[in-house]
């Protein structure tokens, strides 16, 4: 970090140790979304694996409440990202990085759309907008405009295909991670025969209690 901008402002102000400041700011920021990333996706395979979506070991919990199991799967998982950065050239881990930036994209995009759905289906079902104790003054315009914008970005990810250059590898690696997700929402289906759900149909029962 000894070109950073923040590391010439520093050396300027006459701090000594500024490059070493700085890689001590940047390696507390990993540190931290390391941590919180970890139990995020911890407690989102527990969760999984309550409800039946996971293997059922990943629902066993320790004496304080911790998801032991699903806490190490997810630290394996995350080590073993980590190191697809020291195989090779790097080209695993830009990989990686090119379908987990593109999962954000994908999760957004379904909170838009779940968020859409919601609030049709909460009128539907006879219950009037008061009822909420948060409301989007922006709706229904807000999550269709938030809906479009992340299909823009999602699609505008590979810029060199709509100007006829394009270098296909280059494509299959920004978009795989929209290949799997499409494979396992439509192996879902086929495997659980689950039906899509009516507006008049969906359980709100939990979201207003």
């Amino acid at each position: 970090m000894s070109v950073s901008p923040f590391t010439l402002i520093f050396e300027k102000a006459g701090i000594l140790g500024a490059a070493s400041v700085m890689n001590a700011v940047i390696l507390t920021a990993i540190l931290s979304a390391g941590n919180s990333g970890l139990y995020a996706s911890s407690r989102m395979l527990y969760s999984m694996a309550v409800s039946g979506k996971a293997p059922k070991i990943f629902a066993k919990v320790n004496s304080r409440g911790v998801p032991m199991p699903a806490l190490l799967a997810t630290t394996a998982i995350g080590g073993f990202a980590f190191l697809t950065s020291l195989i090779g050239d790097g080209t695993a881990y830009v990989w990686l990085i090119t379908v987990s930036g593109l999962a954000g994209f994908i999760v957004w995009a379904g909170i838009a759309w779940s968020h859409y759905r919601f609030r049709r289906a909460f009128k539907l079902q006879g219950h009037d907008v008061s009822e909420l104790p948060f409301r989007s003054k922006l709706y229904p315009l807000g999550p269709i405009v938030a809906l479009v914008m992340v299909l823009v970005v999602i699609a505008g990810q590979n810029l060199e295909v709509w100007q006829g250059r394009a270098d296909w590898l280059t494509v299959f690696s920004t978009y795989v991670g929209l290949l799997a997700f499409l494979a396992l929402w439509v192996g879902h289906k086929l495997i659980t025969k689950s039906p899509g759900v009516k507006l008049t149909d969906a359980d709100l029962s939990r979201t207003i209690d």
